[in-house]
C-alpha cells in the first residue's frame, strides 16, 4: 500500500512522458540547428590574435618577436603573424645580400664569384622558423589523432549510454545522466565528417532517457528549473556583449556562451521557446553587428580586387622573360619580388573571386623561377665545361713547373694565365680548389726563376753602381767649364751600354740620369722643348750605329705614333665626358680637372709629333 502511494498517478506519468519527448525533440533540434560548428569557432580563435606592425623592426626584434609568438604553442593562431615577421625578416635579409653584392662588385669583384655568408642572426632565425613550421605540422597531426581519439572516446559514452537507456532504472540514474554529460562535455573535437551524427545519436539517446524518467518526473522538473537559472544567466552575458566594442572578441564569447547552453540541460516546456527566443535575439544582434561590418568591407574588396589584378597583368609581362647573363635574371627577380610584396599588402578580395585570382598569380609566379630554375641548370652545364678546361689548363702548368728553360717557359705560363682569365665560371665547390692547384704550379714555376736569378741580380746592383758613376760624372763636368755636345754624346752612350739595374731601382736611376743631363744641357745653353729635342736626336745618332738602327726606328716610330693615337682617344673622351656635367660647384671642378688633362695632352701630342717629324730626318 504504501509503495502504491509513493508512486505517481498514470494519467500524471503519461502527461509527463509525453512533455518530456517534446521537449527532448525540441531540445535536439535546437542543438542542432544552433551549436556553432568547430570551424567557425577555430575560425574566430585565429581572428583573436593581436595584430603587430613588423615593418620598423630589426632583425633582433624579429627574433625576439619569433621566439615569444613561437613559446605560447598556439600555433594556428600565431601563423599569420609568423608569417609577416617571415616575410619582413626575408626583406632585410635580401637587402642586405644586395648591398654585400653591390659592395663586392664594387671592390672589383665580379657577380659570379659573390658567395654570399649567412649572418649568425640569419642562421638563429630561420632555425627558430624551421622549428615552428615543425612544431605546427605536429601539432595539428597530434589534434587529428586526437579528434579520433575522441571519436572512439565519444562512441564509448554512447555504448554506455546505451546501457543506461536500455537497462533497468534505479535511483543512481540521473547522477550517472549527469557523468555522462559532464564526459561528453568535457571530451574535445571530433572529426567534422562524425560530428553531426554523433550529436544526433547522443540527443537522441538523452530525449529516450528523459522519456524513460517519467517515475522520476519531479525531479527532473526540478533539475529544469535549474537549468533554466543557468540558461538565464548565459542569456544575459549574451545580452551585455551588444555594449562591447571589440567585435572579435564579441564573436569569440558569444560562441562560448552557446558552447555553454547547448550542455545544459532542458528547461521548463513553457519557458523554453521564450528562453531560445531571447537568447537568438541577443546572439542575433552580435550577428548584425558582424555582417554590418563585413557590408562596409565589400567596397575594400573591390578595390583590393582590381589592384591584384593589375598586379596579374604586371606580373604575366614577365612569363616569357629570359636573358643569357645571372645579373639579368637577378633584376627581374627583385622586381619580381616587389610586385609579390605589393600582393601580400593588397588585403582581402570578395570570397568568391580569391581562389580564382590566387591561381592565376601563384601560377605565374612559379612559371618565372621555373624559367629561372632552367636557367641555372643549363649555367652549371657551362660551369662543368669550364672545370674540364681549367683541369687542362693545370695540367699544363705542373708539366711546365719545374722547367729550367726559364724565358720559354716564362711565356708560357703567361699564356696559361691569359687563357685561365677567359675561362669564365666553374662550380663553387671547386672554385677555390682549382684556382688553388693551378696558382701553386705557377708560383712555383717563378719561385725557382727568381732563385736561379739571384746571381743576375748582384750583376744588377753593380749595374746600378755604374750608372750613378755616371751621373756623377756628368755633374762633376757640368760643375766646371769644359762642356760639349759630344761629352753629352758620348756620357749617354755609356749610361746606355750598361746592362739592367735592379727593377725596384729603375724610375730611380733613369730619373737621376735625366736630372744630370738636365743639368749638364742647361750648361750648354740648351733649355725646355730643345733641351728635349736635342736628347732625343743624341739618342737617334747612337741608334744609327747599331746594325739593326732601321728595325729599331720603325720601332719608335710605331711606338710615338701609338701614344699620340691614345692621347687623341683621350681627348675625345674627355670631351664627350665633359657634356654631361651639370651646372653646380662639384661640376665646375670636374670640368677644371678635365680641361686641365686635355691641356696637358694637347701639349704631349705636340711634342709627340715633333719627335715624329725629327725621326722622319733620320
Amino acid at each position: 500500500m504504501d509503495k502504491e502511494m509513493e508512486m505517481p498517478e498514470k494519467d500524471e506519468v503519461t502527461k509527463a512522458e509525453n512533455r518530456t519527448m517534446a521537449e527532448g525533440k525540441e531540445e535536439t533540434t535546437q542543438k542542432a540547428d544552433h551549436s556553432p560548428d568547430e570551424e567557425d569557432t577555430h575560425h574566430v580563435e585565429e581572428e583573436e590574435h593581436e595584430e603587430v606592425d613588423y615593418s620598423n623592426f630589426s632583425k633582433k626584434e624579429l627574433i625576439a618577436a619569433l621566439k615569444e609568438l613561437t613559446a605560447t604553442g598556439k600555433y594556428l593562431k600565431i601563423e599569420s603573424a609568423i608569417n609577416d615577421i617571415k616575410a619582413h625578416f626575408d626583406e632585410i635579409f635580401n637587402k642586405e645580400k644586395e648591398e654585400a653584392l653591390q659592395e663586392f662588385l664594387n671592390n672589383g669583384g665580379s657577380s659570379d664569384d659573390f658567395h654570399y655568408r649567412t649572418s649568425d642572426e640569419d642562421k638563429v632565425f630561420f632555425a627558430l622558423y624551421n622549428d615552428f613550421r615543425e612544431k605546427k605540422s605536429q601539432f595539428l597531426k597530434e589534434q587529428e589523432r586526437q579528434k579520433e581519439k575522441n571519436l572512439i572516446a565519444k562512441n564509448q559514452i554512447l555504448d554506455k549510454l546505451r546501457e543506461l537507456v536500455d537497462g533497468e532504472e534505479t535511483t543512481h540514474s540521473i547522477n550517472i545522466i549527469k557523468q555522462i554529460q559532464e564526459e561528453w562535455k568535457s571530451i574535445g573535437p571530433v572529426p567534422s565528417s562524425q560530428n553531426r551524427n554523433l550529436w544526433a545519436s547522443y540527443n537522441a539517446l538523452m530525449d529516450r532517457f528523459y522519456d524513460n524518467r517519467s517515475i522520476y518526473f519531479e525531479l527532473k522538473e526540478l533539475d529544469r528549473k535549474k537549468n533554466l537559472e543557468q540558461k538565464k544567466e548565459i542569456v544575459e552575458k549574451a545580452e551585455a556583449l551588444s555594449k562591447v566594442d571589440d567585435l572579435k572578441e564579441a564573436i569569440k564569447s558569444l560562441n562560448e556562451l552557446h558552447e555553454e547552453f547547448k550542455h545544459v540541460g532542458p528547461v521548463p516546456r513553457e519557458e523554453q521557446e521564450p528562453l531560445w527566443q531571447r537568447f537568438k535575439a541577443a546572439s542575433d544582434a552580435i550577428y548584425d553587428k558582424r555582417k554590418e561590418f563585413y557590408e562596409g568591407q565589400k567596397e575594400v574588396f573591390k578595390k583590393n580586387l582590381q589592384l591584384k589584378e593589375a598586379l596579374i597583368s604586371k606580373l604575366n609581362e614577365f612569363k616569357d622573360f629570359s636573358a643569357s647573363k645571372i645579373k639579368d635574371w637577378n633584376t627581374k627577380t627583385k622586381d619580381i619580388l616587389a610586385i609579390q610584396k605589393e600582393w601580400e599588402a593588397a588585403g582581402p578580395v570578395p570570397r568568391e573571386h580569391g581562389k580564382e585570382v590566387n591561381k592565376k598569380f601563384w601560377g605565374l609566379f612559379k612559371h618565372f623561377f621555373h624559367n629561372k630554375n632552367q636557367f641555372f641548370k643549363e649555367l652549371d652545364e657551362i660551369r662543368l665545361q669550364n672545370k674540364n678546361k681549367a683541369e687542362e689548363l693545370i695540367a699544363k702548368a705542373e708539366e711546365l713547373m719545374n722547367s729550367s728553360d726559364w724565358h720559354d717557359t716564362a711565356n708560357k705560363m703567361i699564356a696559361l694565365q691569359q687563357e685561365w682569365k677567359k675561362i669564365g665560371p666553374t662550380p663553387e665547390k671547386v672554385r677555390d680548389d682549382l684556382y688553388s692547384r693551378f696558382k701553386s704550379a705557377c708560383d712555383t714555376f717563378f719561385e725557382n726563376r727568381r732563385n736561379a736569378n739571384k746571381q743576375v741580380n748582384l750583376e744588377f746592383e753593380d749595374n746600378l753602381k755604374a750608372k750613378e758613376a755616371v751621373c756623377k760624372k756628368i755633374l762633376d763636368e757640368a760643375s766646371g767649364s769644359e762642356l760639349s755636345e759630344e761629352n753629352l754624346e758620348k756620357y749617354i752612350a755609356e749610361f746606355n751600354s750598361i746592362g739592367f739595374v735592379p727593377r725596384k731601382n729603375m724610375k730611380e736611376i733613369l730619373g737621376k740620369f735625366n736630372e744630370a743631363l738636365d743639368t749638364y744641357a742647361k750648361k750648354l745653353g740648351i733649355e725646355g722643348g730643345s733641351k728635349e729635342e736635342f736628347l732625343f736626336r743624341l739618342n737617334l745618332n747612337k741608334l744609327q750605329a747599331d746594325p739593326n738602327s732601321n728595325r729599331v726606328l720603325n720601332k719608335k716610330e710605331h711606338g710615338i705614333r701609338k701614344q699620340i693615337a691614345d692621347l687623341e682617344n683621350n681627348i675625345t673622351l674627355w670631351r664627350n665626358n665633359l657634356e654631361f656635367f651639370a651646372s653646380s660647384k662639384t661640376a665646375d671642378k670636374l670640368k677644371d680637372q678635365f680641361d686641365e688633362k686635355i691641356q696637358k695632352a694637347e701639349k704631349e701630342i705636340e711634342k709627340l709629333k715633333k719627335k715624329l717629324s725629327i725621326l722622319r730626318e733620320f
